[in-house]
């Protein structure tokens, strides 16, 4: 039924030993936090505090403007201390709220929990728009949006995201490791929202522990609507589009959407997040983050207040060893260097890297030798070097006949490249030149 794979990809140094064996801790709430309006795809949250309130954690801080947005939540208690534009993951000058913490904390127990199989999936998608959930897994799509397809489209199939193949990220593993029974309440939630009964879990095959946690859960539940084969360890396993292929055989057309073949993908930590939101009414104001790479002397996975900067970070990990190359936020292969450590994370913050010259992909590099391995390397079928070539010489308008809108920016092609060239970059520059035109 299920093919453990898909066309193309990579197979980069896994680098996940520095922290998938350490247990997830917490990391110290920070005295200020700098909480973007703007951590998901679609319109920024509007602030509906002023400068002087005090306010709660968990509170709702900025609503979301329209449907293809999310509400923001505080992640600390205190002072709102300045609502100005500063640095963020989305942009070099972005709408921030400032909160300083002022006094104790209160105690924040637990709420009792609530039996969330009586209440109707309009209600459980309602206590997911309010809790601000959006995507977990980098992409930061609104997930009361993923929720609510178009009458017209039939949905049959649910996959969860546990690949992680990502180099460098076990932020994923670990929580499943940790969590498993309420990430499958998540699962199950989802499930009843979206009116499915399949389920699919798609685990890589160099995370057994977990696969192997989950399946014996599944198995004494007794649930038999979920299934979870073993993926082939590979690179990019766990992009949407490679991962719905792997699991059902389906094929998403060019420029379309999962719900187009009847599928709806959502990341094992955004299923925790949606469990913590229906039956606890917490909305998502933390969440956890891999901080690794060679140059922090604490690596680890960390439960971290959202809007804590990288700055603060790094002083609780311990600080650096020296100064990194470069400072990533996500994995390697396709998260953003960033220039200063003012920025905060957000919700889609899934790992935080401190690499040294020899870990990241920077250098100068040479001609293309037209070897043909970004062809190879690429899970959705391009041309690559005929894209990169034509960007090199200025010709941006030659790039479209190769279709480089459907690119995932993965990164394959510029890792398997032997003359170390940027053609991810190049491919950037292509879709950001076609989408301007249009």
């Amino acid at each position: 039924m299920f093919n453990p794979s898909f066309k193309g990809g990579v197979h980069p140094p896994e680098n996940k030993k520095l922290t998938e064996e350490r247990s997830i801790e917490n990391l110290s709430v920070p005295h200020t936090c700098f909480v973007p309006v703007q951590q998901h795809i679609g319109k920024p949250a509007i602030p509906v505090v002023q400068v002087g309130d005090y306010v709660q954690v968990g509170q709702l801080i900025a609503k979301a403007d329209g449907f293809i947005s999310s509400n923001i939540h505080a992640s600390i208690p205190g002072k709102i201390a300045s609502i100005t534009n500063g640095p963020t993951p989305a942009s070099a000058s972005g709408l921030r709220i400032q909160i300083e913490t002022h006094g104790n904390f209160a105690s924040e127990k637990t709420p009792d929990k609530i039996e969330w199989d009586k209440l109707p999936p309009k209600d459980l998608l309602e206590k997911v728009f309010d809790a601000g959930i959006a995507g977990m897994g980098g992409a930061s799509f609104p997930t009361h949006v993923k929720l609510s397809p178009p009458s017209n489209v039939k949905i049959d199939v649910l996959i969860i995201n546990a690949a992680e193949c990502e180099p460098y990220l076990t932020v994923d593993d670990a929580l499943i490791k940790r969590s498993y029974k309420e990430i499958i309440e998540g699962i199950m939630i989802t499930r009843t929202i979206l009116g499915v009964k399949n389920v699919i879990i798609g685990v890589e095959s160099n995370k057994k522990r977990s696969y192997k946690t989950i399946k014996e859960y599944l198995k004494k539940i007794g649930e038999k609507n979920i299934k979870i084969p073993m993926l082939k360890t590979k690179y990019p396993q766990g992009a949407e589009k490679q991962l719905i292929y792997s699991l059902t055989h389906r094929t998403v057309p060019s420029g379309g959407l999962p719900m187009e073949v009847g599928t709806v993908v959502q990341n094992i930590g955004t299923c925790f997040a949606i469990q913590q939101a229906v039956c606890y009414g917490t909305p998502l104001f933390e969440r956890l983050v891999t901080v690794s790479g060679s140059l922090i002397n604490k690596p680890g996975n960390y439960k971290i207040r959202i809007g804590t900067t990288i700055a603060d970070i790094i002083r609780e990990c311990g600080g650096l060893k020296e100064q990194p190359h470069k400072i990533v936020m996500g994995g390697p292969m396709c998260g953003q260097a960033v220039e200063t450590t003012d920025i905060p994370i957000v919700k889609g913050t899934s790992g935080l890297l401190f690499l040294s010259k020899e870990e990241s992909s920077a250098g100068r590099y040479a001609n293309c030798i037209r070897c043909g391995r970004c062809v190879q390397a690429c899970p959705i079928n391009l041309l690559p070097f005929e894209i990169a070539a034509n960007i090199e010489i200025s010709r941006p308008e030659c790039t479209e006949r190769f279709s480089p809108l459907d690119c995932i920016q993965c990164g394959a092609c510029s890792f398997i490249c032997p003359s170390r060239r940027p053609v991810s970059h190049f491919v950037k520059v292509a879709q950001d030149y076609i989408r301007s035109k249009r």
